[in-house]
């Protein structure tokens, strides 16, 4: 689908690059490296963010016989919660095994395998339209946001939510760990916090010609209780799944055990703070 003056966002590739692995960054690459361990993601690090969810929603004042749909949707934590709230559930991802899990947590809900730039929904069928954290990994992601803007009703919102600015961010050691032991990013291509700045979000969403209607942000803690629960859970993400193929499980632990050392407490556990900035725009 394309949009008359629709416009690339700077720092965002038009079309599909690949890496030095020649790997490309589209929908199947992205469905089998975050699906190396999904019940690791589902059972550790997807709930960390459940309160950034809880957030957005309560702005969006999801109601019993909303439609809501999550694009990249994960194992399906914030269409739980959605579907907690009397929602009607829908999601996306490129994922089947992560999407298994979705299906095992809200077995009334419409999950597919799908592309974030092919959406497999109709046009206008949603109240509401969420990627949490999504849009980045697209190969075109102002073409994602499009067909997000597409499958939401004339009425309905769109939410965006993306990392928020790394200064200061616990988490955003984390992040910034493992990029050693990823292989070379093709030139151009966009950051795991591209969007954190507020300029370059409003940006993205006017390229997608969507309304931006409010920016805010979010604060969540991150719990772990020990090490090993703590490497489960940061070894999940599809990120580190590529470095542990450039590198080794073994390095992408030492890494992220090293950044997660001035976090743990004196009981053995680890707590540290993550920010993110969302976007609520109208179609």
């Amino acid at each position: 689908m394309s949009l008359p003056g629709l416009r690339p966002t700077p720092g965002f590739q038009k079309e599909p690059k690949l890496n030095t692995g020649d790997e490309i960054r589209n929908s199947s690459a992205n469905g089998r490296l975050w699906g190396v361990r999904a019940r690791d993601w589902a059972e550790v690090q997807e709930g960390q963010c459940s309160a950034a969810y809880e957030a957005v929603f309560d702005e969006l004042s999801l109601r019993p016989g909303s439609r809501y749909c999550d694009v990249g949707c994960g194992a399906g934590m914030a269409a739980l919660l959605a579907a907690r709230r009397g929602a009607e559930v829908a999601g996306v991802d490129a994922a089947e095994s992560l999407l298994a899990i979705a299906r095992e947590r809200v077995a009334v809900a419409d999950f597919r395998l799908g592309d974030l730039e092919q959406l497999p929904f109709a046009d206008g069928s949603f109240d509401f339209v969420t990627g949490f954290n999504a849009f980045q990994f697209a190969a075109n992601p102002v073409a994602a946001l499009v067909e997000a803007r597409r499958v939401a009703k004339p009425t309905g919102r769109i939410v965006v939510l993306t990392w928020g600015n790394p200064q200061g961010m616990d988490a955003a050691a984390l992040v910034t760990a493992l990029k050693p032991l990823l292989p070379s990013p093709p030139v151009g291509a966009p950051g795991p916090f591209a969007l954190s700045d507020e300029g370059a979000l409003r940006t993205f969403a006017d390229s997608a010609g969507l309304t931006v209607l409010k920016l805010s942000h979010v604060n969540c803690e991150w719990r772990y209780r020990d090490l090993h629960t703590a490497l489960r859970g940061l070894g999940s993400s599809g990120v580190a799944a590529r470095a542990a193929e450039h590198s080794s499980v073994e390095a992408v632990d030492a890494a992220h055990a090293a950044a997660l050392a001035p976090f743990r407490c004196d009981d053995g556990s680890y707590r540290l703070g993550a920010s993110f900035r969302w976007l609520l725009a109208a179609p």
